[in-house]
Protein backbone atom coordinates (compact mmCIF):
# COMPACT_ATOMS: atom_id res chain seq x y z
CA UNK A 1 0.00 0.00 0.00
CA UNK A 2 1.31 3.21 -0.99
CA UNK A 3 2.35 6.12 1.72
CA UNK A 4 0.23 9.11 2.71
CA UNK A 5 1.81 12.16 1.14
CA UNK A 6 2.15 13.78 4.59
CA UNK A 7 5.04 14.47 6.51
CA UNK A 8 4.94 14.55 10.13
CA UNK A 9 7.02 16.88 12.17
CA UNK A 10 8.09 16.25 15.89
CA UNK A 11 10.13 18.41 17.96
CA UNK A 12 11.53 16.22 20.62
CA UNK A 13 14.33 16.37 23.50
CA UNK A 14 14.67 13.35 26.16
CA UNK A 15 10.98 11.54 25.23
CA UNK A 16 12.28 7.99 25.27
CA UNK A 17 9.52 6.98 26.74
CA UNK A 18 7.18 8.57 24.76
CA UNK A 19 8.52 8.63 21.08
CA UNK A 20 8.37 5.36 19.98
CA UNK A 21 4.25 4.83 20.08
CA UNK A 22 4.25 8.12 18.44
CA UNK A 23 6.71 6.87 15.72
CA UNK A 24 4.65 3.59 15.57
CA UNK A 25 1.31 5.43 14.62
CA UNK A 26 2.72 7.51 11.50
CA UNK A 27 3.30 3.67 9.59
CA UNK A 28 1.37 5.17 6.82
CA UNK A 29 3.03 8.39 6.74
CA UNK A 30 5.56 8.80 3.39
CA UNK A 31 8.33 11.04 5.90
CA UNK A 32 8.60 11.64 9.52
CA UNK A 33 10.65 14.96 10.44
CA UNK A 34 12.40 14.60 13.91
CA UNK A 35 14.39 17.76 15.30
CA UNK A 36 15.96 17.01 18.81
CA UNK A 37 17.53 19.96 20.57
CA UNK A 38 20.09 17.75 22.84
CA UNK A 39 18.41 14.64 24.49
CA UNK A 40 20.55 13.45 26.93
CA UNK A 41 18.55 10.09 27.78
CA UNK A 42 18.39 7.30 24.85
CA UNK A 43 16.11 9.21 22.45
CA UNK A 44 18.49 9.58 19.33
CA UNK A 45 19.39 6.57 20.13
CA UNK A 46 15.64 5.05 19.94
CA UNK A 47 15.52 7.64 16.66
CA UNK A 48 18.26 6.04 14.78
CA UNK A 49 16.94 2.46 15.95
CA UNK A 50 13.87 2.91 13.80
CA UNK A 51 15.85 4.84 10.80
CA UNK A 52 17.64 1.46 10.71
CA UNK A 53 14.33 -0.49 10.08
CA UNK A 54 13.50 1.48 7.10
CA UNK A 55 11.10 4.49 8.78
CA UNK A 56 11.05 7.20 6.64
CA UNK A 57 12.70 9.61 9.36
CA UNK A 58 14.64 12.71 8.96
CA UNK A 59 16.62 13.53 12.02
CA UNK A 60 17.95 16.98 12.61
CA UNK A 61 19.94 18.16 15.93
CA UNK A 62 19.05 21.91 16.48
CA UNK A 63 19.33 24.47 19.30
CA UNK A 64 16.36 25.06 21.55
CA UNK A 65 14.67 27.95 19.37
CA UNK A 66 11.26 28.18 21.84
CA UNK A 67 8.31 26.33 21.08
CA UNK A 68 7.18 27.97 17.98
CA UNK A 69 10.54 28.83 16.59
CA UNK A 70 11.96 24.70 17.05
CA UNK A 71 8.28 23.78 15.26
CA UNK A 72 8.59 26.65 12.37
CA UNK A 73 12.17 25.21 11.80
CA UNK A 74 11.06 21.20 11.87
CA UNK A 75 7.91 22.63 9.72
CA UNK A 76 10.23 23.71 6.89
CA UNK A 77 11.89 20.55 6.69
CA UNK A 78 8.91 19.18 5.67
CA UNK A 79 8.68 17.73 1.79
CA UNK A 80 5.40 15.97 1.62
CA UNK A 81 2.05 17.90 0.15
CA UNK A 82 0.71 18.17 3.83
CA UNK A 83 2.12 18.20 7.24
CA UNK A 84 1.17 17.24 10.46
CA UNK A 85 2.16 18.96 13.90
CA UNK A 86 2.49 15.88 16.41
CA UNK A 87 4.14 15.72 19.73
CA UNK A 88 6.01 12.69 21.21
CA UNK A 89 3.84 11.81 23.51
CA UNK A 90 0.66 11.83 20.73
CA UNK A 91 -0.14 9.35 18.95
CA UNK A 92 -2.98 8.99 16.25
CA UNK A 93 -5.99 7.17 17.10
CA UNK A 94 -7.69 4.52 14.65
CA UNK A 95 -10.59 6.58 13.52
CA UNK A 96 -7.86 9.99 12.86
CA UNK A 97 -5.91 7.20 11.19
CA UNK A 98 -8.57 6.08 8.31
CA UNK A 99 -9.89 9.56 8.29
CA UNK A 100 -6.31 11.16 7.06
CA UNK A 101 -6.48 9.46 3.14
CA UNK A 102 -10.07 11.36 3.14
CA UNK A 103 -8.83 15.08 4.78
CA UNK A 104 -6.03 15.26 2.26
CA UNK A 105 -8.54 15.22 -0.81
CA UNK A 106 -9.85 18.27 0.61
CA UNK A 107 -10.81 21.18 -2.25
CA UNK A 108 -7.85 23.46 -2.51
CA UNK A 109 -9.56 26.16 -0.53
CA UNK A 110 -9.10 24.39 2.40
CA UNK A 111 -5.27 24.69 3.42
CA UNK A 112 -5.34 23.01 7.21
CA UNK A 113 -7.67 20.55 9.62
CA UNK A 114 -8.44 21.47 12.63
CA UNK A 115 -7.95 17.74 15.01
CA UNK A 116 -9.52 16.98 18.69
CA UNK A 117 -7.24 15.67 21.13
CA UNK A 118 -8.02 12.81 23.63
CA UNK A 119 -5.91 12.70 27.24
CA UNK A 120 -4.59 9.67 29.17
CA UNK A 121 -6.23 10.36 32.63
CA UNK A 122 -4.43 8.11 35.82
CA UNK A 123 -7.28 6.13 36.56
CA UNK A 124 -9.63 6.12 34.40
CA UNK A 125 -7.06 5.39 31.11
CA UNK A 126 -7.99 7.75 27.68
CA UNK A 127 -11.17 9.72 27.54
CA UNK A 128 -13.70 8.33 25.50
CA UNK A 129 -14.12 9.72 21.73
CA UNK A 130 -17.12 11.88 22.59
CA UNK A 131 -14.81 13.85 25.21
CA UNK A 132 -12.31 15.33 23.86
CA UNK A 133 -10.16 18.63 23.77
CA UNK A 134 -10.26 21.74 21.99
CA UNK A 135 -9.69 20.92 17.78
CA UNK A 136 -6.46 22.98 16.79
CA UNK A 137 -5.22 23.30 13.57
CA UNK A 138 -2.53 20.25 12.99
CA UNK A 139 -2.49 19.55 9.42
CA UNK A 140 -1.99 22.27 7.10
CA UNK A 141 -0.92 22.31 3.25
CA UNK A 142 3.02 22.54 2.68
CA UNK A 143 3.67 26.72 2.14
CA UNK A 144 0.03 27.29 3.61
CA UNK A 145 0.93 28.23 7.22
CA UNK A 146 3.69 29.23 9.62
CA UNK A 147 4.12 29.70 13.90
CA UNK A 148 3.53 32.83 15.25
CA UNK A 149 7.18 33.27 16.50
CA UNK A 150 6.06 35.70 18.88
CA UNK A 151 3.76 33.16 20.56
CA UNK A 152 6.17 31.66 23.88
CA UNK A 153 3.49 28.87 24.67
CA UNK A 154 0.34 27.14 23.18
CA UNK A 155 1.52 27.98 19.67
CA UNK A 156 -0.39 27.30 17.09
CA UNK A 157 0.32 27.26 13.19
CA UNK A 158 -1.43 30.60 11.19
CA UNK A 159 -2.82 29.80 8.00
CA UNK A 160 -3.27 31.29 4.46
CA UNK A 161 -6.58 30.16 3.81
CA UNK A 162 -9.44 28.31 5.07
CA UNK A 163 -9.34 26.09 7.55
CA UNK A 164 -11.86 23.16 8.82
CA UNK A 165 -12.67 20.48 11.61
CA UNK A 166 -11.98 16.95 11.08
CA UNK A 167 -15.24 15.03 11.46
CA UNK A 168 -14.07 12.00 13.28
CA UNK A 169 -10.44 10.96 15.12
CA UNK A 170 -8.48 12.24 17.62
CA UNK A 171 -4.61 12.97 18.68
CA UNK A 172 -3.89 10.41 21.71
CA UNK A 173 -2.03 12.74 24.60
CA UNK A 174 -0.12 9.77 26.79
CA UNK A 175 1.71 11.68 29.63
CA UNK A 176 -0.18 10.38 32.37
CA UNK A 177 1.88 12.95 35.11
CA UNK A 178 0.91 12.40 38.60
CA UNK A 179 -0.36 16.05 39.98
CA UNK A 180 3.04 16.37 41.97
CA UNK A 181 4.87 16.73 38.52
CA UNK A 182 1.31 17.83 36.66
CA UNK A 183 1.66 21.26 38.79
CA UNK A 184 5.43 21.94 37.72
CA UNK A 185 4.48 21.92 34.29
CA UNK A 186 1.04 24.36 34.53
CA UNK A 187 3.51 26.43 36.51
CA UNK A 188 6.48 26.49 33.41
CA UNK A 189 3.42 27.01 31.26
CA UNK A 190 1.81 29.50 32.99
CA UNK A 191 4.84 31.76 33.20
CA UNK A 192 5.48 31.99 29.84
CA UNK A 193 1.99 32.94 29.03
CA UNK A 194 2.66 35.72 31.41
CA UNK A 195 5.81 36.99 30.73
CA UNK A 196 4.66 36.81 26.62
CA UNK A 197 1.25 39.27 28.19
CA UNK A 198 3.42 41.28 30.03
CA UNK A 199 5.94 41.48 27.16
CA UNK A 200 3.50 42.88 24.65
CA UNK A 201 1.83 45.27 27.13
CA UNK A 202 -1.04 43.72 28.46
CA UNK A 203 -2.80 44.75 31.62
CA UNK A 204 -4.34 42.51 34.20
CA UNK A 205 -7.85 42.30 34.47
CA UNK A 206 -9.57 41.61 38.11
CA UNK A 207 -12.36 40.29 36.74
CA UNK A 208 -10.07 37.63 34.59
CA UNK A 209 -8.08 36.95 37.71
CA UNK A 210 -11.33 35.97 39.35
CA UNK A 211 -13.56 34.48 37.25
CA UNK A 212 -10.95 32.84 34.15
CA UNK A 213 -10.67 29.71 36.38
CA UNK A 214 -13.83 28.91 36.42
CA UNK A 215 -14.50 29.85 33.25
CA UNK A 216 -11.85 27.37 32.05
CA UNK A 217 -12.92 24.62 34.87
CA UNK A 218 -16.39 24.76 33.33
CA UNK A 219 -15.81 24.30 29.64
CA UNK A 220 -13.28 21.47 30.10
CA UNK A 221 -15.70 19.98 32.77
CA UNK A 222 -18.92 20.29 31.04
CA UNK A 223 -18.71 21.83 27.61
CA UNK A 224 -15.63 18.94 26.91
CA UNK A 225 -17.53 16.61 29.06
CA UNK A 226 -14.81 15.44 31.81
CA UNK A 227 -17.32 14.82 33.98
CA UNK A 228 -18.12 11.57 32.57
CA UNK A 229 -14.68 10.60 33.27
CA UNK A 230 -15.17 10.29 37.22
CA UNK A 231 -12.78 11.85 39.73
CA UNK A 232 -9.59 11.43 37.02
CA UNK A 233 -11.77 14.28 34.76
CA UNK A 234 -12.65 16.74 37.37
CA UNK A 235 -8.77 16.71 38.72
CA UNK A 236 -7.92 17.54 34.93
CA UNK A 237 -10.67 19.93 34.37
CA UNK A 238 -9.46 21.84 38.04
CA UNK A 239 -5.29 21.66 36.99
CA UNK A 240 -6.38 23.44 33.66
CA UNK A 241 -8.29 26.36 36.12
CA UNK A 242 -4.67 26.20 37.93
CA UNK A 243 -3.52 27.03 35.16
CA UNK A 244 -5.40 29.70 33.81
CA UNK A 245 -5.51 31.09 37.99
CA UNK A 246 -1.10 31.29 37.92
CA UNK A 247 -1.65 33.22 34.69
CA UNK A 248 -3.46 35.82 35.57
CA UNK A 249 -1.81 36.13 38.89
CA UNK A 250 1.52 36.68 37.58
CA UNK A 251 0.90 38.95 34.93
CA UNK A 252 -1.26 41.06 38.15
CA UNK A 253 1.53 40.69 40.00
CA UNK A 254 5.01 41.59 36.96
CA UNK A 255 3.01 44.58 36.28
CA UNK A 256 2.83 45.10 39.77
CA UNK A 257 5.85 44.99 40.53
CA UNK A 258 6.96 47.05 37.51
CA UNK A 259 4.93 50.23 39.18
CA UNK A 260 5.66 49.87 42.70
CA UNK A 261 8.86 48.18 43.19
CA UNK A 262 8.92 45.89 46.58
CA UNK A 263 10.46 48.18 49.15
CA UNK A 264 10.50 47.45 53.35
CA UNK A 265 8.94 50.74 54.81
CA UNK A 266 8.47 49.21 58.21
CA UNK A 267 9.49 51.91 60.29
CA UNK A 268 6.45 54.21 59.04
CA UNK A 269 4.54 51.08 60.19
Amino acid sequence: MSKLPISAFIICQNEETYLGRCIESLADFSEIILVDSGSTDGTLDLIRSYADKGWPIRLFEEKWRGYAGQKQFALEQCNEAWCLNIDSDERLDRDLRALLPELIKAPDDVVGWRVARRPYLIGFGYTPAHVKERKNLRLIRKGRGCYDLSQAVHEGIVPDGRVDNAATGSLLHFRPLIIDEQILKENKYSTLKADQQFASGKKPSTLKLLFSPWVYFLRLYFKNGLWRCGVPGFIEAMTGAVYSFLTQAKLFQRTALRDRPNQDDAERH
